[in-house]
This record gives C-alpha cells, structure tokens and sequence, in this order.
C-alpha cells in the first residue's frame, strides 16, 4: 500500500498529548488520526456535513474499525493520513485507511459506516446522490460545478449563501446585504454535487466595455469549506467574466487579455476583514479588474476569497 493508491490525503503532525511513555504515539490515537481525517473528506467531497445529512434525511455511524500496526509515529513527526472509499453496499460504506511518514506505510485501517435513520438508529439505503458523489469522486471527477449568471438564475442559491455567511454568522443587517446591484451584476455560484450552494460572489461592471473596471465583491463561502478551495472558483469565474467585459476582444482571443494575477486571491480567506471587524466582502473594496497591465496582485488583496 502506497500514498498514490489514494486520492484523499489528510496531513497532521504527532503532538505531545498523543505520546505515551514509550515515546510514541498511544495506540487508540491513530484511530482518531482515522476520525479526523474522515472529516476532512466530506469537506473534500465539498460537502457541509450537517447541513448535507439534513438535506438526505440520515446520519453516518461508524459500525466497525480495525487497525494494523506495522511502525509507530513518534512526537513532532509529519504524518500523512490517506482514505479511500473502498465499496458502498445497500446501506454500508467500507472505508480503507494508511497513515504513512515520508512514504513510509506505519498504520492501516478499515472503517465501515452504516446510513441511518437519525433518530431510530435504524439503517437505510445509502442515497443515490451521496453514492454517486462518492464514487465519483473516488473515480476522480470533480465535485463541484461553477456557473456564472444574473440573478434571476443564480440569486436563490446566492442567496442561501449570502444570508448564512454575511447575515447569521457575521450580523450583517438584512437591508445593508441586499441591493439593486445584485439586479446587474454578474454572480457566480458553486454548489456541490448534492445541489447544494456553497460559494457565491458577484461582478460589478464599470464604465463602458474596453475601458471601465470591474469589481469583485459579495464574496462568501460555506464556514465549513473554507480553505477547500471553492472561494477560489468563484474568484477564477468572475475574473474570467471581468475580462470579457473589460476587454470583450479576450472572448474570442484570450492572448489580448490584461495580465491579471489570482496570487493573492489564492491564499485569501473568508477569515479576512476590514478594519470594522466583518469581512472585506463589500464591493468597494472588491478587486479592480481594469484593462491596464499594471494591475497586480497587491491590488486585489483587500478582498476576502
């Protein structure tokens, strides 16, 4: 068994409270290491757990664990927890697990789960939307779908988004949030495999087309996904939709385009905030996407993503 067998990679480091007096790791950690990571990989799965086994109508119990100790991690070092969802059954799903240190295979494991009934802990079929999302993503394909549009065919789900982000978690007045711009920007959405929206944020054109500047704002993610990377698509599918309408000759020749750079973008998250203590997601401070080379990542870093 080897890293590259699996697609789902979880790394963490061994700290001190996880070492015994032999000075490695007490055996019953590596089965949370093992928990921890099958956390993670709904979020892989772009997936918010509670609100997804809401949507399903089910909850996941772990019904089986084996473990088999081949090495033993000791204190500081960098492990590497890998899963894989090796077969889904009627209503079961059989998770295979390795923990390795610089490729070095220290532990594996098997994890089966059962789909149940929430409440009478009785179990159910697994559903055929998280089926087909696992397998999926186990076969390699992506998670996740982003689509840029108006409001009237993206708003409900930008929405949904919007108001558990900027409204309940931040305490953004509901009449400071919504306004006639969202009538005439561009959105962009991403929802997961499961329907669900989980990313939004929206483009304000400026000025007439070749020469106006366009700007990002409403950024908002899912609190469960941050950090996953879907704040990223949406900053790449607006970026995408600002050069069209800053410089609609980039459509049809994407060599004419400015030289805009998602740097710092890339590493932004949610967590980013304005001096008022709420997050920079107000379009003033969006990035300004304009015609001119000279606009660099710097410019675009006050922005949340």
């Amino acid at each position: 068994m080897k890293p590259s067998d699996f697609r789902f990679h979880h790394p963490l480091r061994v700290r001190w409270g996880e070492v015994d007096v032999q000075q490695i790791v007490f055996n019953p950690h590596y089965l949370m290491y093992f928990d921890v990571a099958v956390g993670d990989y709904w979020r892989a799965l772009a997936m918010p757990y509670a609100a997804a086994m809401r949507l399903l109508d089910g909850d996941i119990f772990l019904r089986k664990t084996t473990v088999e100790f081949n090495a033993s991690a000791q204190m500081e070092d960098r492990l590497d927890v890998a899963l894989r969802c090796d077969r889904i059954g009627s209503s079961s799903m059989t998770f295979v697990g390795a923990i390795f240190r610089d490729h070095q295979l220290l532990v594996t494991g098997e994890l089966v789960y059962v789909f149940a009934d929430p409440v009478a802990k009785t179990s159910r079929p697994v559903p055929a939307p998280l089926r087909a999302l696992m397998e999926g993503y186990e076969a390699g394909e992506p998670v996740t779908e982003v689509r840029t549009g108006d409001w009237a065919t993206l708003g409900e789900g930008a929405r949904a988004v919007r108001e558990a982000v900027f409204v309940q978690e931040q305490g953004i007045a509901r009449e400071d949030e919504w306004d006639e711009a969202d009538h005439t920007a561009v959105h962009a959405l991403v929802t997961n495999r499961l329907g669900m929206p989980v990313a939004t944020g929206r483009l304000l054109v400026e000025g007439a087309p070749g020469s106006g500047t366009a700007r990002i704002g409403r950024m908002a993610v899912d609190r469960t996904l941050r950090g996953s990377g879907v704040g990223r698509q949406v900053v790449q599918a607006l970026e995408q939709a600002a050069r069209c309408a800053v410089t609609p000759a980039w459509c049809w020749a994407p060599s004419a385009a400015p030289k805009v750079s998602t740097a710092a973008w890339a590493t932004r998250r949610m967590a980013s905030r304005t001096r008022s203590g709420h997050p920079a997601r107000r379009d003033g401070a969006g990035a300004g996407l304009s015609a001119s080379p000279r606009q660099t990542a710097a410019q675009m870093s006050s922005a949340s993503g």
